[in-house]
């Protein structure tokens, strides 16, 4: 019988606030079953086992950041709607560092295809209208935006950025500016 006061939902919260605290890859279900003082079987009626809990927490974070991004995103185009993208991934990671490494775990085709990953991509898409790309440079430039917000979001909550100047916000803005720069004069393949 499950333990009273033990949800799915709970625990995946539970695990999300986790790896905020301690990092995603040391989420494991024998530390979430410590934290409800409760032993690791107690767990398994709501999770399978540290890899669903992981997943579970990946699906939650991505679901959280879509819906932030397609708030901040609304009614914006081209530059505005760029910067308030990229904002919200780097606002969610600096709150949620733990939530935002989940949302890079690979997952397997038919859950990432029911995920809110699929609204990122779209969301990203949307986005890139404003610039006018075309397939396949479309493709490459979400590549590029996803690989940019998560890689700086990544060095920068790990305190890359900390020992040196310039600010990070000033490196931020410039980012952004350099991504638009690029976006709106993407270069053809034959130039490449």
């Amino acid at each position: 019988m499950a333990r009273a006061g033990l949800t799915t939902e709970r625990l995946t919260r539970a695990g999300a606030d986790l790896a905020d605290e301690v990092g995603f890859d040391q989420v494991t279900a024998s530390e979430l079953a410590r934290r409800f003082d409760v032993k690791v079987a107690s767990l398994y009626s709501h999770v399978k086992n540290t890899q669903d809990l992981r997943t579970r927490i990946a699906l939650l974070a991505l679901e959280e950041l879509a819906d932030r991004a397609a708030d901040a995103v609304a009614g914006r185009a081209g530059k505005d709607a760029l910067t308030a993208f990229a904002n919200v991934y780097r606002d969610y990671g600096r709150e949620h560092p733990g939530r935002a490494a989940a949302t890079r775990m690979r997952l397997d085709p038919e859950t990432a295809a029911a995920s809110a990953g699929v609204r990122h991509a779209r969301m990203t898409r949307a986005i890139l209208r404003g610039y006018d790309l075309t397939e396949p440079d479309q493709t490459h430039a979400v590549r590029l935006l996803g690989s940019v917000f998560h890689g700086y979001v990544s060095l920068e909550t790990a305190g890359g950025f900390s020992h040196s100047a310039p600010d990070t916000e000033e490196t931020w803005t410039r980012t952004l500016d350099a991504l638009d720069a690029l976006l709106r004069n993407w270069p053809a393949p034959s130039a490449l």
